[in-house]
């Protein structure tokens, strides 16, 4: 993902402490001014690029044109956010739901998300999309679990075209009346989930999950739909995603955009998935290749984000909304102090424990993948808790964590007294979710 940045002045004058006991409001301006020039910079070079990619199709390069026209003005306002006082960053990430049409093996959304509240309303949700362009948000991305399971997703778009917006999805909602929408619709880029070919997309997403998508992807291609893919990429698939063979296929299907996204161990014992530090070297240099050879966005995440300094989370780059509002550094890691339910999104912006972690990567930068849910005891001890409440956050694994919830909307995870053990095959008693044991993706579906 071309994720990029930070404005001035966030936390002058609040005082909040750094992990080693830094005033970050003293580093703010300064860092804050290099990464609002460095990635606004980052976002227009994007955007050009996306309309070099669609030149073949005039009406769909006219879009992106208008679009990095766009971009200039919202980049212009969030500086005089920033002049303000507020940091405002260029990208949103919002969960539309936590429901999902597929069940795929290890699903990080449903190890993660399992004990989430109610979702935003469709009021909300239009209150918040509202909010964000007018405080100059660039672009908005949509996952879920699976986006296309509320009708209204494609229908909010309709109001704001000159936002791009980037659906990651698993592509079998698309039928006929949505690639219709679509085809006009030119601010909304689906990015369809796909694991490598099709023993690889079955193997996780179901028996002929990958003829539907082939054959969803041929009719995208015949609407003239501008489309990408998004792919977890792992030890186990890493030569398969990265080959030149593999692309080749995908851009004879259409796809324009490839989202290359590493995988995070949110399982304990699956850490074996993740690629190495020479396999991420390799892949900058592949896919760097892929761009001077393939007319398509070749996207990389983190991988990308180490041109910028680090990780571009809790507002640096971009900032996470769940299905049910909590405003969140990241969507692997489920921490927060706002919600959008309970107060105005530009009030959740100025959230103390986002401004905290934004300012103290130094913290969990150089870890190799997600620095973030490595450190997730630290961001758990970043948040209030009620009196007596046990937590254990250095023992956490995805199958031991559940929504708090704390007055006023605030949620944490907290570590769940694992249930009494239960016969084989037994069912799991009610309010207790069953154990993740399958290797879990990074996809949002």
């Amino acid at each position: 993902m071309t994720t990029p940045g930070e404005a001035e002045h966030l936390v002058s004058g609040i005082g909040l402490k750094s992990d080693r006991g830094e005033n970050v409001a003293v580093r703010s301006t300064l860092g804050d001014a290099h990464y609002a020039g460095l990635l606004n910079k980052s976002l227009k070079k994007f955007f050009w690029n996306t309309v070099k990619t669609a030149v073949a199709d005039p009406a769909q390069a006219c879009f992106f044109f208008r679009t990095v026209r766009w971009q200039k003005r919202a980049a212009q306002v969030r500086l005089g956010y920033a002049e303000q006082g507020l940091h405002v960053p260029p990208i949103l990430l919002y969960s539309v739901t936590n429901r999902c049409n597929l069940h795929c093996k290890g699903c990080y959304h449903r190890a993660l998300r399992g004990g989430a509240g109610e979702e935003l309303s469709g009021d909300e949700v239009r209150r918040l999309v509202a909010e964000a362009t007018g405080l100059g948000i660039s672009f908005i991305v949509l996952a879920g679990g699976e986006p296309l399971v509320r009708p209204e997703t494609l229908e909010i778009t309709a109001a704001y075209p000159d936002v791009l917006f980037l659906i990651f999805t698993n592509g079998l909602l698309i039928d006929d009346d949505t690639i219709s929408t679509l085809k006009h619709r030119r601010n909304v880029v689906p990015l369809i989930s796909m694991e490598g070919y099709q023993s690889d997309t079955d193997g996780r997403r179901g028996s002929g999950v990958n003829a539907q998508i082939e054959a969803t992807v041929a009719k995208l291609k015949k609407a003239h739909v501008f489309w990408g893919t998004s792919v977890t990429v792992t030890t186990g698939n890493f030569s398969t995603v990265t080959s030149e063979a593999f692309v080749s296929k995908l851009r004879g299907l259409g796809c324009k955009m490839f989202f290359y996204v590493e995988y995070s161990p949110v399982t304990e014992g699956t850490e074996d998935l993740v690629i190495s530090e020479r396999q991420r070297d390799d892949m900058s240099v592949i896919l760097a290749g892929f761009r001077s050879r393939f007319p398509a966005l070749f996207i990389a995440v983190p991988g990308d984000e180490r041109d910028f300094g680090g990780c571009l989370a809790a507002g640096r780059g971009f900032v996470h909304v769940s299905a049910d509002g909590n405003v969140e550094p990241c969507p692997f890691v489920p921490y927060s102090d706002a919600n959008v339910k309970n107060m105005s999104f530009k009030e959740a912006l100025q959230s103390k424990f986002l401004a905290t972690v934004r300012h103290s990567s130094g913290r969990f930068e150089g870890q190799g993948g997600c620095g973030l849910w490595k450190e997730r005891a630290w961001l758990e001890s970043l948040l209030p808790r009620k009196a007596g409440e046990s937590v254990s956050p250095e023992t956490m694994s995805s199958s031991a964590l559940a929504f708090h919830r704390l007055p006023g909307g605030r949620a944490v995870r907290v570590k769940r007294t694992p249930p009494r053990s239960t016969p084989a095959g037994s069912p799991v008693s009610s309010g207790t979710p069953a154990q993740a044991t399958a290797t879990v993706s990074n996809e949002h579906r």
